[in-house]
Formats: C-alpha cells, structure tokens, sequence
C-alpha cells in the first residue's frame, strides 16, 4: 500500500541524487520551485496528479516513488548479492543512499582495467 508521506522524501532523494535542483525539476515538470518544495516536504496534495511526469523526468518508476520499490528494477538483478545489495540500500537513508553511491563510484574508478 502507498504511503502519500513517503512520496516527498522520494522524490527529494532521487532527485539529489540526480543532481537536479529543485529549480530544474519543477522547470522539467512545468511547475513553480515552490511546488517541488510542497512536495517533497509533504505539503501539497498536487504530487499524485503530477507523479507520472515527476517519475519520467527523474528517470524512475512511479512505483518507486509510491511504494519504494520497483519490480523492474528487481527483475533486471539476477545475482543473490545484488539483490541483496538492491534491499539493503533501499532500506537506507537518503543521506547514506549518497554515501553508498559516492562509495560505490570511487570504487569503480580505482579498479584496474
């Protein structure tokens, strides 16, 4: 079942993650800075209207930002590590969702070819 309060901090943290501003994704939606705002802090009841577009400009499923998952997403995986990597992170907060990732990328640029 979706969780309305839980959509804003979705929507936040793909979107930091993204590197998007709050500017540039009400610019990609067609809303005001001040709409993302309300939602990710939970206070505008426009999300769910606007939540197909949100996904497509974030790249993501509007599953996830619904539910917090994405059965695509579990489907792509096909080893028992990633899958548990997959729920691990997911379970993460959106502070260390960064960390993982900054992590993960310096990884990946210090393995040897």
């Amino acid at each position: 079942m979706s969780d309305p309060a839980q959509i804003g901090p979705r929507i936040k943290a793909v979107r930091t993650e993204r590197g998007l501003t709050q500017d540039q994704l009400a610019s990609a939606v067609g809303v005001s800075r001040s709409a993302v705002a309300q939602w990710e802090t939970g206070r505008a009841g426009q999300v769910t209207g606007n939540l197909t577009r949100i996904a497509q400009c974030l790249d993501v499923g509007v599953e996830y930002l619904m539910y917090g998952m994405d059965k695509s997403a579990e489907e792509e995986v096909s080893h028992g590590d990633e899958l548990a990597l997959l729920r691990l992170y997911r379970e993460c907060t959106p502070d260390d969702r960064q960390t993982l990732l900054r992590l993960a990328r310096r990884l990946r640029a210090t393995r040897p070819d």
